[in-house]
């Protein structure tokens, strides 16, 4: 008995000599292959949302959209949204692959020139169709697009920041607050300008665990610090049964999603 004592603390000491040898870079890659990690093997889903818009006056407008996406595990995933209403806006779609190293594609179908137009990487820090979101905030989530460092644990958040390896983005960097006892779900990303000045905030609420493992905001609410505009994101009803394929997200789906 006297010597498992010993091996307990023997290993106890171990751990914590190895977590105190960690960098703050290791510890922040840690972090963010661990979220990846608890995320795996959704394969794909589809969501309603309703996007309310708020200008600096408090004035706001309601769009309805619906999101696809497809999990892909050799690059990043892929994306696909269209908007339902209301009317100016129907029809419009976005399609967005994301690569885990370089720049991601990204297309817009327009219904109004009946027409696919190529965003280029240059125009990625551009607001999505008048939101407070950037093009670049639709990608997913993929470690090697950023390099990272551990800040701080807090009330059970682990805060790290992360800097985009990619030239063109429209940030400095982040910070990312992971809720390390709920699967590592992100609760809030700060957004910083190239200048470092805090741009943005991004809130994730009321979470939901879809089948026993993924989950999901129901809530997404993207203030805008500098502009004084904010964008409140509602999801509906996740489905994790629609068996989507790679020719759901493809230009000639995008367009036929818009009409």
């Amino acid at each position: 008995m006297k010597t498992m004592k010993l091996l307990g603390a023997a290993i106890a000491l171990f751990v914590t000599s190895f977590a105190l040898a960690q960098t703050a870079e290791e510890r922040g890659l840690q972090i963010a292959k661990a979220a990846e990690q608890a995320d795996l093997g959704f394969g794909s889903s589809t969501v309603e949302l309703k996007m309310t818009l708020k200008n600096k006056n408090g004035q706001t407008s309601e769009r309805f959209l619906i999101t696809k996406t497809l999990e892909l595990t050799e690059d990043g995933d892929k994306s696909l949204i269209v908007f339902n209403s209301p009317k100016d806006v129907k029809g419009t779609a976005t399609l967005t692959f994301t690569h885990k190293v370089g720049s991601d594609d990204q297309w817009l179908y327009l219904p109004s020139i009946a027409r696919v137009k190529r965003i280029s990487s240059n125009n990625k820090s551009g607001p999505f169709v008048g939101s407070e979101f950037a093009y670049e905030d639709l990608s997913s989530q993929e470690v090697e697009k950023y390099a990272y460092k551990f800040l701080k644990e807090e009330g059970g958040l682990l805060y790290v920041e992360q800097d985009p390896v990619d030239p063109k983005s429209g940030y400095m960097r982040r910070i990312v607050a992971y809720n390390k006892d709920k699967g590592y779900r992100i609760e809030k990303t700060e957004f910083y300008d190239r200048k470092n000045a805090l741009l943005k905030t991004l809130t994730y609420s009321d979470y939901r665990l879809y089948k026993n493992k993924f989950w999901r905001a129901s809530t997404f609410n993207m203030v805008n610090h500098q502009s004084k505009k904010e964008t409140l994101l509602e999801f509906r009803d996740y489905n994790f049964d629609a068996n989507l394929s790679d020719g759901d997200f493809t230009q000639v789906a995008l367009k036929r999603a818009g009409n």
